[in-house]
């Protein structure tokens, strides 16, 4: 058959590094990029791009962790390169820190991060509120960059990438050979996924250079995330709240929040407010599935869902979304090969 055609819906973090992981997994195959959203209008833009691993439920705990090993791997490599600032990508030191002490002390990524912890009694006196913490240096993305930095990557090995809504994944029947579903959020109306929902999340970027160092509190919703250029101070979790106006309430108890774990944030300046709907369910969707229509077949490849740890296992689900690709176009060579015959 001829160069297979791929189209991947989606172009947050999870559809731009799934189209790269698939033109470097078939390198004959033609991709292209369709979304109603690109940077800066997508949910990625909007993250912090922390790896901190969430846990899903629904998915095997060797399994996230191999997704979120391979993207650290990844990421820590091109932090070690020259192409590290246009990417946006840093490793921070810093502390996670609980009220009480977590019933798992170690969590299942703690050997894949740099130098884990627990924190001194001396560092423990900076949290006066806190019992328990967790020292570490990990990874951090800074969203806008990296995007950019994937898009230039994509360009470089001829992916098209085209502003379109698709509203049904068979319209693409007669045009690709094979579709791929990055659409995050957009996945509940395209593909009618009940067991997707929103988690709203507010966070708020600021100009405090100082800030050198994350702080995370244990529950995960009070967050201090340096990036290169701007603070984010996070946050929120409101489950299926699709509004994405911003809160003057939310932003006065973020700031409150955050101040309490730094206090010199107090000085933070040009404050901006971002909202981001997370595509959450209890476990990633990542599988292959043949849609039929009228004696025609169209294999789909499934990847969203991500909910709010997509920037610590985008570059292994990714991979694991182009090896099934790789299926799907060794079945129809196979199918056309047997037609011949």
């Amino acid at each position: 058959m001829a160069a297979p055609k791929v189209a991947v819906v989606g172009a947050g973090v999870i559809g731009l590094s799934t189209a790269l992981c698939i033109t470097e997994a078939c390198p004959s195959c033609s991709v292209t990029v369709l979304s109603d959203q690109f940077s800066p209008n997508t949910t990625s833009d909007v993250a912090a791009g922390m790896l901190i691993p969430h846990t899903y439920p629904g998915t095997p705990i060797h399994v996230q962790k191999q997704w979120f090993k391979e993207t650290f791997t990844y990421l820590f490599a091109i932090s070690n390169s020259a192409e590290a600032a246009e990417a946006g990508i840093h490793l921070v030191s810093g502390w996670q820190v609980f009220k009480s002490t977590p019933k798992q002390e170690l969590p299942f990524w703690s050997d894949v991060v740099l130098g884990f912890r627990s924190m001194s009694e001396a560092e423990l006196q900076k949290f006066p509120q806190h019992r328990f913490g967790q020292a570490f240096t990990t990874l951090k993305c800074d969203c806008p960059p990296y995007l950019l930095w994937l898009k230039k990557r994509l360009k470089a090995t001829g992916v098209q990438m085209y502003t379109r809504k698709v509203a049904d994944l068979w319209e693409l029947h007669r045009e690709y050979n094979v579709v791929v579903n990055c659409a995050g959020i957009g996945a509940h109306q395209l593909v009618g996924d009940e067991k997707l929902f929103p988690v709203r999340g507010q966070v708020l970027k600021v100009h405090a250079p100082w800030v050198k160092n994350f702080i995370r509190d244990g529950d995960g919703l009070t967050y201090i995330y340096p990036g290169i250029h701007r603070v984010t101070l996070g946050g929120t979790r409101e489950k299926d709240i699709w509004n994405l106006s911003a809160d003057p309430g939310t932003t006065q108890d973020i700031f409150d929040r955050c101040c309490s774990l730094e206090p010199s944030l107090q000085e933070a300046r040009d404050i901006k407010v971002k909202v981001g709907l997370r595509p959450s369910r209890q476990s990633v969707r990542l599988q292959r599935e043949d849609l039929s229509q009228g004696g025609f077949k169209l294999p789909v490849v499934h990847n969203y869902g991500h909910g709010a740890g997509g920037f610590s296992v985008h570059r292994g689900t990714a991979k694991e979304a182009a090896r099934l690709v790789q299926e799907c176009i060794a079945a129809l060579k196979s199918s056309s090969s047997r037609a011949k015959l």
